[in-house]
């Protein structure tokens, strides 16, 4: 941690607050030591730190006050209704400012995502830490400053006043997974389970009990923490338990729910480490099977891993760690939060959000190329040759035919990749951060995330139709 006391800049942004019911300054929070989380809604490295915040505000929730800056990094993630949306999805319980013009990411020299700023009882900024693991470097911060002011500590504890959620059926629907009858099984993100329904949107299963949590058995009883992507194999679903960083199977015949892998904790592995030797998944995506194969999107590492099917051993694929848009060989290739999958023969194709990327991987040359995208600061809204177009934050994707159908997320709409033509055009807009794309007999599903519903789209009318999803 960077440490040395300077005064601290005022929280001012003409953007307002929100998770808040005013606007707040530093003299609000005199004799109290606040904790400046600077983050943007879509990095993953940003969501992690988030326990971690959550542990402090609890532990020292007399002395600490926990604040927000959100400086978005994509122009989408700049309205204060995707910085809402976003607090209610990762279920942030302290006060954030809209920084959208990062004004006050320059007055407090901030250079990457996530960095927390400490400020002592006087207002005095005392250091900075860029990069996750928080918690062990911010606590023993806290204890100094706690002995060093003693009772001038002002102890009075904040309530703040929450965004209002929504009540209904589907909270943050996340991946779509059609079985051989036509009956879907969609990831219920928001409250963290998976939902088996017909094509006419009736509930036909529940899988999990709605609670946040890491727990195996009955559907009934087990839990999940924002599960992601699926892959079915004849009666298992596999499932990517992203905020677990695990890989979850569901039994479908037995109705329980077991661990393929991952302890819960985040592991890393970056450049030569750990090839060729099984590891634990980060942030788990997006799920695909090839043969007895398991390609799994390791968003938080930025990285594609592998999973033996008969052994259940998960080991590095592609991808070196580093977040870049670099192509070429498998352990020479970088990827960006890769958070979409899906297979043709033997290309897998991906949805590499945080350059706006698709690339894709040659599963018989073990090569690695971008078809659209161009960097982790390039991204747009541009329909036309593949070269030149531009996707906002992608996340969802699914191969038919020669066509490549994405959920160009930030962007709120679905794009066509013609694989042959080498040329993009939008076929939906107006969704709310679309997460994934997938046909059921003939008929492209779409999860509108952010409006938390899921649509039908009829390719021949172009005729869309809310899924009501219901147990009647």
């Amino acid at each position: 941690m960077i440490t040395g006391r300077v005064r601290a800049p005022k929280l001012n942004t003409r953007h307002g607050w929100l998770n808040s019911d005013k606007e707040y300054t530093l003299q609000d929070f005199k004799g109290k030591i606040i904790l400046l989380d600077f983050w943007t809604l879509g990095c993953i490295n940003c969501q992690h730190i988030i326990p971690d915040l959550k542990r402090l505000e609890e532990e020292f929730a007399e002395e600490l006050v926990v604040i927000g800056v959100h400086s978005g990094k994509f122009d989408a993630e700049k309205s204060h209704n995707a910085i809402r949306k976003a607090i209610l999805k990762f279920g942030i319980p302290h006060p954030v400012i809209n920084d959208a013009d990062w004004e006050l990411w320059r007055q407090y020299a901030i250079n990457a995502w996530p960095t927390i700023v400490l400020i002592d009882p006087d207002g005095n900024v005392i250091g900075q830490k860029a990069g996750e693991g928080v918690y062990d470097v911010v606590k023993p911060n806290i204890e100094n400053l706690i002995a060093e002011y003693g009772d001038k500590i002002n102890r009075t504890v904040f309530h703040f006043k929450p965004e209002e959620s929504l009540d209904s059926v589907l909270q943050f629907p996340a991946k779509l997974t059609p079985d051989a009858e036509g009956n879907i099984y969609v990831t219920d993100s928001g409250h963290n389970r998976i939902l088996k329904i017909n094509e006419d949107g009736k509930i036909l299963e529940i899988i999990g009990s709605g609670k946040t949590g890491f727990e195996n058995g009955s559907f009934e009883d087990a839990s999940f923490n924002e599960p992601q992507g699926m892959a079915l194999r004849d009666n298992i679903l596999y499932v990517a338990d992203a905020k677990n960083n695990a890989i979850r199977i569901v039994d479908l015949v037995e109705k329980v729910v077991s661990t393929a892998a991952g302890t819960g904790e985040l592991e890393y592995y970056f450049y030569e480490e750990k090839w060729d030797e099984p590891v634990n998944p980060n942030s788990p995506w997006d799920l695909v099977i090839a043969g007895d194969e398991l390609f799994i999107a390791n968003a938080g590492n930025h990285q594609i891993l592998k999973m033996d099917l008969r052994t259940e051993k998960v080991m590095r694929f592609a991808g070196n760690g580093r977040e870049a848009l670099a192509d070429g060989p498998l352990r020479e290739a970088s990827f960006n939060q890769p958070s979409g999958l899906s297979l043709r023969n033997h290309l897998l194709f991906v949805a590499d959000a945080e350059a706006s990327a698709i690339r894709v991987i040659d599963l018989h040359t073990d090569m690695v190329t971008t078809l659209i995208g161009q960097g982790l600061f390039v991204f747009g809204d541009q329909d036309g040759v593949m070269e030149a177009a531009l996707l906002q934050h992608a996340v969802g994707i699914t191969v038919q035919d020669d066509k490549l159908y994405i959920a160009d997320t930030y962007n709120g709409k679905i794009k066509v990749l013609d694989l042959k033509l080498a040329r993009v055009k939008t076929l939906v807009s107006g969704l709310d951060e679309p997460n994934d794309v997938t046909f059921v007999n003939g008929m492209l599903w779409v999860t509108d995330t952010h409006h938390h519903q899921i649509l039908k789209i009829n390719l021949e009318t172009g005729e869309k139709h809310i899924v009501v999803v219901a147990e009647r």
